[in-house]
């Protein structure tokens, strides 16, 4: 059923999804994934201890069940026979009752421990990779996909959930039953017990052969899954590039060859189920039959009681049942080794940009920007050549050029998004390598040209980078940056629901919001990176007149292809192959015949004919 529609690109992210061979058993206790595990549950040592306590006396329960059934065959049958006594059957009976209810009492006691256990486990692993994911660097978010990303905060969270709040009952229990009814049978009649448990080497046999092929499908099963993810978050999160082009058609092929994958991988592994779990069925039923002839041969020869052949029987039986159920835990074990080993792999990773261990403070930012020999490069490929600048505190510049010059990563710099491969970044004399990252957002601002808006109202996304703004600071910010008049229109005015990604409002209304936002911030440094691109002429000629007043005490940095933005600075940078080749004022460079910025003005000029 598969083909080959998948592109190379995700069949790269699937490979790194899949993680390669899931984890051994000796891999899942030892290694990042360990140390993770151990930081979840070293505090909640108290319920672990308590939950291992009532599973052992929940085990203890359980078999003493075919213990009772053998007392009341061969004491309390015999007492009725003999003299009409009911008392020593009615007392097995009883205390037969009791073990049952008291055996309910225990598993519900543990599964209740273990399901608060396993989320608080989730509830701090989930604020963990949140708050871990908010603080890598943007050139880990630039290689790592949303939907990975959405992998780790479901599938991979989800598995955990499945070992903690249910696969510990099977294990645990599963485990001490094996061993339990070992040690039963053998104290009941070691000679029958070894004929029962001879079968238990072709058990394992069976359950290494299904370990091997099981490990094998389900690495094909999570690449299958890694690739419809990400084909459906790509698909969607695309959607009008998909609508606008016709893509549905093709898209619809590739993901029903995906589909078709992840439904093979499926098949093998429930063919595998198939054969394991009726494989052992059979030979516990075997061995039943076994027990069942040579027990009676014993029974009829007087070397064993029938109460004894009948707990034996029970026993074999639910021998082969934590078994079957072992066999289930290794799938969720896979499973659950390889969500550890790629989350502990997320939190593992440092940020790029990372904050001070001991940072400088400044107590008041006046907001000098100075690029020293800096140098960047993305991988190998090297964009900045050694920029130097200075741009005085207060002073406007506008950075021009052409496509793929260098702009947006010098004035990304300057915001600290990157850290230069060489030279330093210094705001007023301090490298920004040194400040806090709370002095440095709060001192330099960037808004980009996607304008990105949060679900929730427009007042909320004004005020999304100072909360504690009055609701009079808000509607001053957005009267001043003449956005005012658009939102006093709306349903609901500032608190209308802007929707998912600002979707109520137009591309410009969304600009002019990220405006106001930047401004309520109150920085002393703001970057314009093409932030006017998505505005008509009206809407930019507003916000070019609240630009001069508004940034007449601060320092900005404007990058605009249109360059009638250009008008405000006081300052022109040309930017070409990653080197600073003009700089001056705009009339200035306006007037020199071989002005490589007149050129492009002419080039804007002639556009708009």
């Amino acid at each position: 059923m598969s083909g080959t529609l998948a592109p190379e690109h995700w069949r790269g992210v699937a490979a790194e999804e899949a993680d390669e061979r899931p984890p051994s058993i000796r891999g899942f206790l030892r290694g990042r994934s360990r140390r993770l595990l151990s930081s979840l549950l070293r505090p909640r040592r108290r319920p672990l201890t308590v939950a291992a306590a009532v599973i052992v006396f929940e085990t203890l329960a359980r078999l003493g069940g075919p213990v009772l059934v053998k007392m009341g065959i061969d004491r309390g049958i015999p007492a009725i026979r003999q003299d009409g006594r009911l008392g020593p059957l009615v007392a097995i009976v009883a205390v037969f009752g009791v073990v049952v209810i008291v055996r309910a009492v225990l598993e519900y006691a543990f599964l209740s421990v273990m399901g608060r256990l396993a989320q608080d486990v989730l509830f701090d692993l989930r604020k963990r990779l949140f708050d871990h994911f908010q603080r890598l660097s943007l050139s880990f978010h630039d290689r790592y996909t949303s939907g990975r990303v959405i992998s780790r905060l479901t599938s991979d969270v989800e598995a955990i959930w499945e070992l903690l709040g249910s696969g510990m009952l099977e294990v645990a229990g599963g485990g001490l039953s094996i061993f339990g009814i070992t040690l039963l049978l053998l104290v009941l009649d070691w000679q029958v017990a070894l004929v029962a448990l001879a079968v238990f080497p072709f058990v394992l046999l069976l359950t290494r052969w299904f370990r091997s092929r099981a490990e094998e499908v389900y690495r094909e099963t999570r690449e299958a899954v890694a690739l419809v993810i990400v084909h459906f978050v790509e698909s969607l999160g695309g959607i009008r590039a998909v609508q606008a082009f016709r893509r549905e058609a093709r898209n619809e092929e590739i993901f029903q060859d995906l589909d078709g994958r992840l439904l093979d991988a499926n098949l093998r592994s429930n063919r595998l189920a198939a054969i394991y779990g009726p494989g052992v069925t059979a030979m516990g039923r075997a061995t039943l039959a076994l027990v069942l002839l040579i027990g009676s041969y014993r029974v009829v020869g007087g070397q064993m009681t029938l109460g004894t052949l009948a707990a034996f029987m029970l026993y074999v039986r639910r021998f082969f049942e934590p078994v079957q159920d072992l066999s289930q835990f290794y799938n969720l074990f896979q499973s659950a080794a390889a969500a550890l080993e790629k989350l502990s792999g997320v939190l593992e990773e440092r940020p790029a940009v990372a904050e001070p261990d001991r940072p400088v403070g400044l107590s008041e930012v006046r907001g000098e920007v100075r690029l020293d020999g800096v140098r960047f490069a993305y991988r190998s490929e090297e964009v900045l050549h050694g920029v130097d600048l200075l741009i005085p505190a207060g002073q406007t510049i506008a950075v021009v050029g052409p496509t793929g010059a260098g702009k947006s990563t010098l004035v990304r710099l300057v915001a600290r998004f990157y850290d230069p491969t060489e030279g330093r970044v210094l705001l007023d004399g301090v490298d920004v390598r040194q400040l806090s990252d709370d002095t440095l957002r709060r001192a330099v601002v960037m808004v980009t040209q996607e304008s990105f808006l949060f679900s929730g109202s427009v007042a909320d996304n004004i005020a999304f980078g100072r909360p504690t703004a009055t609701r009079a600071e808000v509607e001053e910010a957005a009267r001043v940056i003449g956005a005012d008049a658009f939102i006093a229109a709306m349903p609901d005015g500032y608190d209308t629901d802007v929707r998912k990604r600002g979707g109520r409002l137009s591309a410009g209304q969304r600009q002019l919001v990220a405006f106001a936002r930047a401004f309520l911030a109150d920085p002393r440094v703001l970057i314009l990176d093409e932030a006017t691109s998505s505005l008509d002429i009206p809407s930019e000629r507003l916000v070019q007149r609240a630009l001069r007043t508004l940034l007449a005490e601060r320092t900005a940095i404007i990058i605009a292809h249109r360059l009638s933005t250009v008008e405000i600075a006081d300052r022109v940078l040309v930017v070409e192959a990653g080197e600073v080749v003009e700089d001056g004022p705009p009339s200035e460079l306006m007037n020199s015949a071989s002005s490589r910025y007149g050129v492009l003005h002419q080039a804007w000029v002639d556009s708009l004919r």
